[in-house]
């Protein structure tokens, strides 16, 4: 049995990441792209990612990494992990700084929101991962999809280390899922219908598709890149749109939820221009299309900023608005 390592919050080497609040904040990490992270104290996450355990904190400045001491008087890993951080966190792509400048300028709704929500980065996440976690948030919120995505780390993947006692587990390889008892052990592990689809989807991959399918819609084109995992069992056209924006590179993917929606009707206009109170698949369309328009080049991040700000966690960020920029009182969601 490999030996994990086991680690103390207090006895860690922190580095800097180099970056100012307007280009990251890790409230990034609680927004709906990614259910793994786990707060361990005030502005302090950890998660297990491709085999290491990640710490990181922030300051009103910036936001640093956290190793081991052995680690950290290596310099080649700490050049790794600043490498692994800074692509997961997409921070040599984009100037999220000048992108939020010109948000402002095209829309006054992003520009009500934006000063409460700075450093809102879209995630560059394994597309692995970040499939089966979107195929568990099929009718589902974000603390019970954290829940079902921890239960699965824990009994499908291994463990990579203990810190201040508590035990993080990567995220389980495609063969752990595809086996024939992953549906029944998801079921009574509570997933529901979701059960039948993980199995079926991780099936497909090992034994319909090539080793390397799946990364290599990362080389296709947006619509191309949809259209192929909406053949996957469980993915329809908003998980995909998901999947599309958050681990394949395709910054111009608008997802398109019922809280998505909300935002259309309520500040877009879309209660009239629709004569249905149902999504179609023409008015999905519509709706991505609209923000695609507005916000262009990197859309899906604009549309990211305003989704935050739906969420029940990020309300008291709001409290303090000035009447002529606070968003209209509205029942929170998620």
């Amino acid at each position: 049995m490999v030996k994990v390592p086991s680690l103390l919050l207090s006895q860690l080497v922190w580095h800097d990441l180099k970056v100012t609040p307007r280009e990251l904040r890790l409230d990034t990490l609680r927004c709906g792209q990614s259910f793994r992270w786990k707060q361990v104290q005030e502005h302090h996450w950890a998660c297990a990612l491709q085999g290491q355990l990640y710490v990181l904190k922030e300051d009103p400045l910036t936001v640093y990494y956290g190793m081991a001491p052995n680690e950290a008087e290596d310099p080649q890993a700490v050049s790794r992990t600043a490498g692994a951080l800074r692509d997961y966190f997409q921070l040599d792509l984009l100037s999220l700084d000048d992108a939020y400048q010109r948000w402002n300028k095209a829309d006054p709704h992003f520009n009500a929101r934006a000063r409460f929500f700075p450093g809102i980065r879209m995630l560059r996440q394994d597309p692995w991962e970040n499939l089966i976690c979107f195929i568990c948030s099929s009718n589902n919120n974000i603390a019970r999809i954290s829940q079902m995505v921890d239960k699965l780390c824990s009994h499908f993947g291994p463990k990579i280390a203990t810190l201040d006692g508590t035990d993080y587990y990567g995220f389980p390889a495609l063969e752990k899922l595809a086996t024939t008892q992953t549906e029944s052990k998801l079921r009574a592990l509570g997933f529901g219908y979701r059960a039948k689809y993980i199995h079926q989807t991780a099936h497909m991959l090992k034994d319909v598709h090539p080793d390397d399918w799946l990364m290599s819609l990362r080389k296709m084109d947006y619509e191309d890149t949809k259209a192929a995992l909406i053949t996957l069992p469980g993915v329809g056209p908003k998980v995909a749109d998901c999947i599309c924006l958050m681990s394949m590179d395709h910054a111009e993917a608008i997802p398109v939820d019922t809280h998505v929606w909300q935002i259309a009707t309520r500040d877009y206009g879309f209660s009239k221009k629709s004569t249905t109170k149902t999504m179609s698949p023409a008015l999905y369309k519509d709706i991505g299309d609209h923000f695609r328009k507005l916000f262009g080049s990197f859309s899906g991040w604009a549309h990211s900023v305003l989704f935050s700000a739906e969420l029940k966690v990020f309300e008291s960020k709001l409290v303090d608005a000035d009447a002529d920029t606070k968003p209209k009182k509205r029942k929170r969601t998620r």
